[in-house]
């Protein structure tokens, strides 16, 4: 029987985190399920682990994990400035990931966006590229990208932009294509399948993340 791996989550109170954790817990694959967040979280289980950390001082951590999960993102909404918005969706993954490094973790699974482009001109898609720029120099040996489109599943907050496109995305699904929305538990199990079957470094984008 394989050894049982350890993973570490950061990002666990968004929609993908929060269904990665629980997944993560009822996996056999893994013996402890280790949780930065920025707070308390309501979730008990075998084997987790949870710490309250600021992430302005997420690098000082030391990652003792095997598999590292990256769920962080924000919005401009909530962001309300550009340069915050870039502090967490490409700042932060990138020091989590040269902390990932250099504690020994041999893989790390992140949530990146559909159209991330370093070169793009929509400011969105080119934190994201940035944001994977940085974090695959930061040499963890197996660095997987998760690209999905726009996220399915239940929310604290309504964002009407989001309803309307979701609802679109249900009438023409088959027509959106690789554009349709997607359920985020999906993306979660996606990302365990990827850690366990030991996929090698690259994107996985959103169709695909459907398939895997």
């Amino acid at each position: 029987m394989a050894e049982r791996r350890s993973a570490l989550v950061v990002g666990a109170t968004g929609l993908i985190g929060s269904f990665l954790v629980r997944r993560l817990l009822d996996d056999p694959a893994y013996r402890t399920v280790t949780v930065w967040a920025r707070r308390p979280l309501a979730l008990h289980g075998a084997g987790l682990r949870t710490a309250t950390l600021d992430f302005e001082y997420l690098g000082s951590h030391k990652v003792e994990a095997e598999d590292v999960y990256c769920c962080l993102g924000t919005t401009i909404k909530h962001a309300r400035t550009r340069e915050v918005f870039r502090r967490v969706d490409r700042d932060y993954p990138l020091v989590l990931a040269q902390a990932a490094a250099r504690g020994g973790a041999k893989r790390l699974l992140v949530i990146s966006a559909l159209g991330a482009d370093l070169r793009s001109r929509v400011f969105y898609n080119r934190v994201k590229g940035e944001m994977e720029f940085g974090v695959r120099a930061a040499g963890v040996p197996t660095t997987i990208f998760f690209r999905p489109t726009l996220l399915a599943g239940p929310r604290d907050e309504f964002r009407i932009g989001e309803r309307i496109g979701l609802a679109v995305g249900d009438l023409l699904g088959p027509i959106l294509g690789r554009y349709r929305p997607i359920e985020a538990d999906v993306v979660a199990a996606a990302m365990i399948k990827a850690a366990l079957t030991n996929l090698p470094s690259g994107v996985i984008e959103s169709e695909e993340i459907r398939v895997l």
